[in-house]
């Protein structure tokens, strides 16, 4: 073999190589750090009017829900985030299911390192809500006690934590 074929070979051999570095590279920062890198400037400027959105539905289900039950069970219309990144922030309860998560596709997008895509999901049955985990890496805890992958019913005022957020219902 002569030597320009084996210098062609050995430069070669080590493109390949870097290119699997920066493979391994790129896999463990998307690994680490997800799509927030990109999607956070779309979702500061579609967050901002959402709280403003919020105040007026949570008017609307006052006056239906006392009609369809009894005045003496109290049933949550809000959700009330407690502490974290979006402390104070309040969404309405006017769906049968709420998704928690890093998605995009959640309905409630909590963007920290500790919550995973699709974390959990708040679902109405009956009268009462109740929330299941969605096999999530760090879990997700009511009143201190971790949830399993079976519907957990919560009353009102329980802090229930994902992630780093902690919320609660509300009437």
């Amino acid at each position: 073999m002569s030597e320009l074929i084996l210098l062609l070979l050995r430069v070669g051999f080590l493109i390949l190589m870097w290119f699997f570095v920066f493979g391994v590279v790129y896999s463990l920062r998307a690994d680490l750090f997800g799509v927030r890198v990109r999607k956070l400037p779309a979702e500061a400027t579609a967050g901002a009017p959402a709280p403003a959105p919020t105040a007026a539905p949570a008017a609307k289900p006052s006056p239906s829900r006392p009609s369809s039950g009894p005045a003496t069970v109290a049933t949550a219309r809000r959700l009330v985030i407690t502490s974290g990144p979006k402390a104070g922030l309040e969404l309405p309860l006017s769906a049968d299911s709420l998704t928690i998560g890093r998605s995009s596709e959640s309905a409630l997008v909590i963007r920290d390192d500790y919550t995973s895509s699709h974390h959990a999901r708040l679902m109405l049955r009956g009268d009462s809500w109740a929330i299941q985990d969605l096999d999530s890496t760090n879990g997700t805890f009511v009143a201190g006690q971790r949830v399993g992958s079976s519907p957990v019913t919560l009353s009102l005022g329980t802090p229930i934590k994902v992630g780093a957020t902690t919320f609660e219902l509300r009437a």
